[in-house]
């Protein structure tokens, strides 16, 4: 069995345990629309980096995190009441940014292909050997 299975497998559970409380019992109305991405925990299980994502602006996103602070006791109440461990490790609530990267990675290939349709005179630019390097390779 891989070394770092546990924290994963308990990661995992929490964040499907956290995505429950908070869509069912959290009512807090700080708490938009919100999905839990992921959960990283430490190899000894003390602390627990929990990412999410949330719908709306700056505004709504910080207001998104105070809300989740002031719901981390509730939370972690609940998470030992529900998982077996013997210690319920620290929850620490992160805005996960890789799937805003992920859409402003697509957006702007988007562009490019856009672009690359309009001037298609371009293309022959960027596919025509003029280097003098690349003959010597």
């Amino acid at each position: 069995m891989a070394q770092g299975s546990r924290p994963e497998r308990v990661g995992e559970e929490i964040r499907h345990e956290l995505a429950q409380l908070i869509a069912r019992q959290v009512h807090d109305p700080g708490i938009g629309f919100l999905t839990i991405t992921k959960v990283r925990m430490t190899s000894d299980l003390q602390s627990a980096r929990v990412y999410y994502t949330t719908i709306g602006d700056e505004k709504a996103r910080k207001e998104t995190g105070r809300a989740l602070g002031r719901a981390t006791p509730f939370l972690r109440r609940h998470i030992g009441k529900r998982l077996r461990l013997k210690h319920v490790p620290e929850l620490d609530f992160f805005y996960d940014e890789s799937i805003e990267r992920q859409d402003r990675i697509e957006r702007i290939m988007l562009d490019l292909q856009a672009e690359r349709a309009e001037h298609p005179h371009l293309n022959e630019l960027a596919t025509r050997n003029d280097d003098p390097d690349d003959k010597n390779r």
